[in-house]
């Protein structure tokens, strides 16, 4: 009797599921279906996260435009190869003279992160020779667009970046700018830039009260100047690093860098993590190297191999299926405590670039990463239906032309119905 009871049982719960699945499949189906849909290009696989049963699918082995999901795999490779706390520097002391290089760490006087580990130790140091010649890289990435230069969502990338490779001005009763060595580069006048292409000269209004960060372009007098400027020493260029073994400075948990990128999209730490992943792998800092190497290697059963050029997604050169940015996210799900690896996504409703979108009923259940350019939005990750099951998705939509509310909009009914019926 108690066998009967149990495989009753049994079928109903395997019943109750397959309605479950059927529910919404027809849900989804019905709004994807829709006229708002049909001139732009959507992509939608939807994962068991336990089970490893596919609940929905809709060109899924297509390669989308995925903007900032890009950072998705650039977090993947971060926690292959970065321990948990960030290597900030590498070095060699030889004789009196510190030598040192940078491992492209974003974090270094960075006005959000305030870590002081690196600026602490350099401190302790009076002579001290800096090489920077270890970056492989163009300072932009391929694809970029380069009338963005001045924008603050495009830093350059750098083998040691400081303030976050950004100057950061405001007007109080008197300019201020960090870092205030380029304050005399400011010019206070109104203009259509903020900063001209080729030199550090900044243009911000007199009368204006907002807060705007620049990027300022790089190089390694400005660089040495900058750190100058806040030690109080000279530094000189070194045009080698000494024979010998290098050893590594570390600074804040990983985790803190993880959180910016995704929860910001943060593009400059996204690009310096691919940079500092290169690191352990050889003095030279290279982010496609890094990429291949993951990509030959722990992502190697990737069914399409994705088109994977910058670490932020900035570039419209990437190109990945939805099934891929889910085969990531599983291997993540798997490897990563459940609560560490929400805490890694913005939550909607409450954090990051989901702040306002995708609220709890009460309590939060979509944890993903967006990802957004011109005609382009995309959300991946994580969605916790009420049934307590873990559901692995990743929704693309290219080539739109209505306003991207309008998509957000049928997006969240599509993941209420998907968090309510499952």
């Amino acid at each position: 009797m108690k066998k009967i009871v149990f495989g009753c049982t049994v079928l109903l719960f395997l019943f109750g599921c397959a309605s479950a699945k059927r529910t919404l499949q027809r849900s989804t189906k019905t709004i994807l279906e829709s006229p708002f849909f049909d001139n732009q290009f959507t992509g939608f696989l939807l994962l068991d996260a336990d089970s490893n049963d596919t609940l929905y699918h809709l060109n899924s082995t297509k390669y989308f435009t995925p903007a900032s999901n890009t950072k998705i795999f650039t977090l993947f490779t971060a926690l292959q190869f970065l321990p948990d706390k960030i290597p900030a520097l590498k070095y060699l002391i030889e004789n009196d003279t510190l030598y040192i290089e940078g491992t492209g760490d974003p974090s270094f006087l960075h006005p959000y992160f305030k870590d002081s580990t690196a600026l602490n130790f350099l401190r302790g140091h009076k002579n001290i020779a800096l090489y920077l010649n270890n970056f492989e890289e163009d300072k932009f990435g391929p694809g970029w667009s380069w009338a963005d230069y001045e924008y603050y969502y495009q830093p350059e990338r750098s083998p040691l970046p400081l303030y976050g490779n950004v100057a950061t001005l405001h007007n109080t009763d008197v300019l201020k700018v960090a870092p205030s060595y380029l304050l005399n580069k400011v010019v206070p006048i109104n203009y259509k830039l903020q900063r001209e292409p080729e030199k550090n000269v900044f243009y911000f209004g007199k009368f204006r009260k907002d807060t705007v960060e620049i990027p300022y372009k790089t190089d390694s007098t400005l660089t040495r100047m900058l750190l100058q400027d806040v030690l109080g020493k000279k530094i000189r260029i070194a045009d080698h690093m000494p024979i010998g073994e290098k050893q590594v400075l570390y600074s804040l948990p990983s985790d803190s860098l993880y959180r910016r990128m995704m929860h910001v999209s943060d593009n400059m730490v996204a690009e310096q993590l691919l940079l500092l992943a290169s690191s352990t792998l050889s003095d030279t800092l290279n982010g496609g190297k890094v990429r291949d190497s993951v990509l030959n290697n722990q992502l190697s059963d990737l069914k399409q191999t994705p088109q994977w050029v910058d670490g932020s997604g900035l570039s419209r050169y990437n190109l990945f299926t939805p099934e891929s940015i889910v085969h990531v996210l599983h291997k993540l799900y798997k490897k990563i405590p459940k609560e560490r690896l929400f805490d890694i996504f913005p939550t909607g409703g409450v954090s990051g670039t989901l702040e306002r979108w995708y609220p709890g009923d009460p309590e939060p259940y979509l944890h993903a990463k967006t990802g957004s350019l011109g005609n382009v939005h995309c959300v991946s990750g994580y969605l916790v239906t009420k049934s307590g099951k873990t559901l692995i998705f990743s929704f693309m939509n290219n080539h739109f032309r209505h306003p991207s509310s309008e998509v957000k909009k049928r997006m969240q009914d599509i993941f209420e119905e998907i968090r309510d019926t499952y």
